[in-house]
């Protein structure tokens, strides 16, 4: 199998909306809209149709207008449609998180050339919400408790679908920095994690520096590909 049908396999057909969550808390599940069917397929058909080993980076859980729309981490649909050329029927509104992530991917070639190096997931594969808002896996413990086993679940089936182990780029320099850290070291999935600023902090907090985090991630970019 190809990686792209690796990814499209474990999102449609092994990923199921029967997680048991603690209450007040809804699951985020696009996986089963034809349309998002449809522009994952296109997407994951047009950078990941080979067998290469890909650096892994890992956001926190998809939210409700990025991930949880097209089904493409941190692609939501303006960028899908204008920095990948996949047309789709979804909304076109601007998404923070993408935009950041867009301006460094194309910092370092734009998506054919990253793509082709690496793969950008979450460590847990659904998202949440409370009271219509985004919620993340670590906001409570309860939660966190509660999909502990999804999550590594999560990781080491993604891992195999080719994956380069010497760095893991996680985004978000705190909580999920810990808790991945604190996973990888009991599991050994990456010789090491390297965290960076979470794109959604950048752009609402740290605007300003926006050119400095975009070198950090640039840096980051290159020391992984290097493998040291």
């Amino acid at each position: 199998m190809t990686f792209a049908e690796r990814v499209l396999d474990f999102h449609f057909r092994y990923l199921q909306p029967d997680w048991k969550l603690p209450a007040g808390v809804d699951l985020i599940y696009p996986f089963g809209a034809p349309e998002t069917q449809a522009a994952m397929t296109a997407f994951y058909d047009k950078y990941f149709s080979d067998e290469r080993e890909r650096i892994f980076v890992l956001g926190i859980n998809p939210g409700r207008f990025g991930a949880g729309v097209t089904g493409v981490p941190f692609t939501g649909p303006k960028k899908l449609r204008e920095d990948c050329g996949i047309e789709h029927p979804f909304t076109s509104r601007a998404e923070l998180s993408a935009d950041f992530i867009y301006r460094w991917i194309n910092a370092v070639g734009g998506p054919e050339a990253f793509y082709e190096d690496f793969y950008i997931t979450s460590v847990c594969p659904l998202g949440f919400t409370r009271d219509g808002k985004n919620y993340n896996y670590y906001d409570s413990k309860k939660l966190e408790r509660a999909v502990l086993p999804h999550i590594v679940d999560n990781l080491n089936t993604q891992l195999g679908f080719g994956s380069r182990r010497e760095f893991g780029l996680c985004l978000g320099e705190g909580k999920n920095y810990k808790f991945l850290r604190a996973l990888n070291e009991e599991h050994g999935w990456f010789g090491e994690v390297i965290p960076l600023a979470h794109p959604r902090y950048v752009m609402q907090y740290k605007r300003k520096q926006l050119d400095d985090y975009l070198d950090n991630f640039v840096g980051a970019t290159h020391r992984a590909l290097a493998g040291k």
